[in-house]
């Protein structure tokens, strides 16, 4: 009896050490999910993909639903995980900040939507707060702004650009962008969209393991025949990190429809690391344009950055003048399309097309100021030829480039060349508030007296002239309703013709006078649907009166414009 009693005792104990020898070991979880359409019916052969969430996006698993739309995981250790379905016919979905825990499986549910279901079905929405950069935004109609210093939030110092894969990781962003919108963000000039509705679409396809190859086109409804394309090729998938290669087309008929413009641009870019705090960005492009006749351009552009001290940093810049619309876009899609508005104004002279052209050299050092802010003192000198003067009203001259669907036009305004100097403060308040105040004193065409349309050459009445501005900015994000806005307003002393200190413009994001960005989220749609609204002198102010003998012209350095329309990215 004795010996029995003893055995028994071993064997418990034997198993109470084996229980908590196991439970000592960490456990893995599990993830069951049906993959289903808006009906309720199961999906088969769904593609999923599991992401940690907690390895910085990694993907980690990639299974098929069965016949049922069901799926299972196994071993996954425990944290967060992102699960993205996609399903032949339908939309991407991605499930954000899933848990799995030890010995557990996690139950989930996954509906995907397609393109015509039902728009107020909402798709299942984290409690996880919105992420830090968020807050960020980038008008869509003032220029691009080019490589700036940033700090994280260690305050080390980073080479940085505002990049096209900054919004999303590149297993979670968009894959697909449709808009539709109405107007133009340079009006008058042949080489941009028109003033009429138009759709444009992009698409961002990933080649191997970081590339990525973006696709624009667009179509106008009032003008035939009109149409561009645009492509962008980033072998490692980020523009500030590698090289980068845009090819554009557009063609459109001009004149009463009894001309067609065509015109291409094609740039290349590399980015070189020369040492551990300095980077080199350099490149060029072709251009070539033209309707009866053409004209072409091959156009270098180099920055060179340096990192002089812990919060620190000098740049030189040499690049054509004006800067080209890509540079600094964020968001991969967004900047696909708005490489269809790169091509520079076309003009006419003596006959012939032209492009506006010239040079811009400025050397500038950013100094950092608390944890947000930045502040910037540069000098430049800018040398234009064939600078385009933007104007409304009629006239039957053959140089002034007339819109044929508005009374917009542009002019050439000859050459100048100027000095210039800029100082500029950006300060983030808080996560969804930023401001901006920049001086300047630069060149520009202004007036010489009266100016007529009768004397042998209305540019002979243009001179340049120096003036003082003084610009001020804030954007940010209403956190309840998610509106993304803009507010800037540029004061210039004087009166001029054309645009004063355009790289500080772009860099800063703002435009001459007053200008308004809106962004609105539209509730109770699938997917990520926005209004969008740009207003662009909004009190008219700066138009400059030409007399003639048949009619009245204005000349402006920005015409009152706007540009509305709605955006969907899926």
């Amino acid at each position: 009896m004795k010996s029995i009693c003893r055995t028994l005792g071993w064997v418990m104990a034997v198993v109470l050490v084996a229980a908590a020898s196991a439970s000592a070991k960490p456990g893995y979880g599990t993830i069951s999910g049906v993959v289903l359409d808006p009906s309720g019916t199961p999906q088969m052969g769904a593609s999923v993909w599991l992401y940690s969430e907690d390895s910085g996006g990694r993907a980690v698993v990639q299974i098929l639903s069965d016949p049922y739309g069901a799926f299972l995981t196994a071993h996954l250790k425990a944290g967060k995980y992102a699960v993205r379905v996609s399903v032949a016919g339908f939309l991407p979905t991605i499930e954000r900040h899933v848990a799995v825990m030890s010995n557990l499986t996690t139950l989930l549910r996954v509906q995907v939507e397609s393109v015509f279901s039902s728009l107020d079905t909402l798709r299942r929405k984290s409690d996880a707060p919105a992420a830090d950069d968020d807050w960020k935004w980038v008008l869509r109609s003032s220029a691009a702004t080019r490589t700036i210093l940033q700090w994280d939030a260690t305050g080390k110092d980073v080479f940085s650009t505002a990049t096209l894969s900054s919004e999303l990781p590149n297993q979670e962003r968009p894959r697909a962008l449709v808009e539709v919108s109405n107007g133009a963000l340079r009006p008058g000039s042949v080489s941009n969209l028109s003033g009429a509705p138009a759709t444009a679409v992009s698409y961002d396809q990933r080649v191997g393991r970081k590339g990525h190859m973006l696709f624009a086109g667009q179509m106008s409804y009032d003008r035939e025949g009109e149409g561009s394309f645009a492509s962008v090729w980033l072998p490692t998938g980020d523009a500030g990190s590698g090289p980068e290669t845009i090819f554009v087309w557009r063609q459109m008929k001009f004149g009463g429809a009894s001309m067609k413009f065509q015109a291409m641009r094609l740039d290349h870019t590399e980015q070189f690391l020369l040492s551990d705090r300095v980077s080199l960005r350099a490149g060029a492009e072709f251009l070539r344009a033209g309707m009866i006749a053409s004209t072409f351009s091959i156009r270098p552009h180099a920055q060179l950055n340096a990192s002089l001290a812990p919060g620190l940093m000098a740049s030189f810049l040499v690049a054509a003048n004006p800067p080209s619309e890509q540079w600094g876009r964020t968001g991969a899609l967004e900047s696909a399309i708005d490489e269809l508005d790169s091509l520079p104004p076309v003009l006419f002279r003596n006959g012939s097309p032209v492009m506006e052209g010239g040079w811009h050299e400025e050397i500038s050092a950013k100094r950092k100021t608390g944890s947000h802010g930045v502040l910037e003192v540069a000098a430049f000198h800018d040398s234009s030829r064939n600078q385009a003067i933007f104007g409304a009203g009629s006239t039957t001259s053959p140089e002034f480039v007339q819109d044929v669907f508005s009374n917009a036009f542009l002019y050439d305004g000859g050459n100048s060349s100027s000095w210039g100097t800029r100082a500029a403060y950006r300060q983030k308040l808080s996560d969804d508030l930023e401001v901006a105040a920049i001086y300047a004193w630069a060149g520009a065409l202004s007036p010489a007296g009266d100016l007529n349309t009768t004397s042998s050459d209305l540019r002979n009445s243009f001179a340049n002239s120096y003036h003082h501005s003084l610009a001020a900015r804030v954007s940010g994000k209403i956190p309840r309703s998610g509106t993304q806005f803009s507010a800037s307003y540029k004061w210039v002393d004087g009166t001029v013709l054309s645009r004063m200190d355009q790289f500080g413009e772009a860099t800063y994001q703002m435009d001459p006078n007053l200008h308004l960005s809106i962004r609105q989220p539209l509730p109770g749609l699938s997917g990520r649907w926005e209004a969008m609204a740009d207003f662009s002198n909004v009190l008219a102010q700066g138009y400059v009166t030409v007399n003639g003998s048949d009619s009245r012209i204005m000349l402006v350095p920005i015409l009152r414009s706007f540009r509305g329309g709605v955006s969907f990215q899926f």
